[in-house]
């Protein structure tokens, strides 16, 4: 695979370093040339110097033969202008990762859903870890095409069964929050307006899963951090 890093972070170089032991292209846009000299003698990849929230930067990446863009610098704000760049462009996947709680409603009304919070991911694995949870047990088990999907039910929804909601052959719902409980799901369960509903799907029917039940901003937290704990193959 191709992959383009915006911003030579700490977690753009470890990442990179795991994607390169695993024989993918990897290129690094950095605004700062002495730092790009600097991880130019340790990293084994390409490197752009320029603002990588600038289109003509990001041009320069070949958005067409890229597989992902992801946007890593230290600054939200940058992020978020160079994801929106990049998914204009024509990049076929943009992620990107923000410190800042308050900017994901922002993204996500903005259609940018493939979103990377650390703290909060660190803290619910911590979490887990003082419940005896082990959390890594389910990247053993997600392999290939598995993925998650979570959305939230809405009005339109509301008192239909699992089977009145015609999902797609590859996904299947396995359980729900309500009123943050959690419930298995049964095939004669009314659904009622709020239920955050999960299912695992093929990867391939996610775009029909997300024209037909968009995603919420709280349907999302579940959905992206269950899918940082799938793994696929490159």
């Amino acid at each position: 695979m191709r992959i383009v890093f915006v911003g030579a972070s700490e977690l753009t170089i470890t990442t990179a370093r795991l994607l390169m032991d695993r024989g993918n292209e990897i290129i690094i846009i950095d605004s700062d040339k002495n730092k790009i000299e600097e991880l130019s003698e340790n990293l084994d990849c390409s490197f752009l110097h320029g603002d990588g929230s600038h289109p003509q930067i990001l041009r320069e990446a070949d958005p067409k033969h890229t597989d992902i863009l992801f946007c890593l610098t230290d600054n939200d704000q940058n992020n978020i202008i160079a994801a929106l760049v990049g998914r204009t462009l024509g990049f076929k996947r943009v992620v990107l990762n923000i410190h800042e709680w308050e900017f994901e409603n922002i993204c996500l009304e903005l259609g940018l859903e493939d979103i990377i919070i650390p703290s909060r991911t660190i803290s619910r694995y911590l979490a887990d870890m003082v419940a005896g949870v082990d959390i890594l047990e389910l990247s053993t088990v997600m392999k290939g095409e598995a993925r998650f999907y979570t959305f939230t039910i809405d009005q339109e929804h509301t008192h239909q069964t699992i089977d009145d909601l015609e999902l797609p052959d590859q996904a299947r719902a396995i359980f729900f929050y309500r009123d943050g409980d959690f419930f298995l799901t049964e095939k004669d369960i009314k659904l009622q307006e709020g239920d955050e509903l999960v299912l695992i799907c093929h990867s391939e029917v996610l775009d029909k899963l997300k024209e037909k039940f968009s995603p919420s901003q709280t349907a999302s937290n579940h959905n992206h951090d269950t899918q940082e704990q799938s793994s696929g193959k490159e």
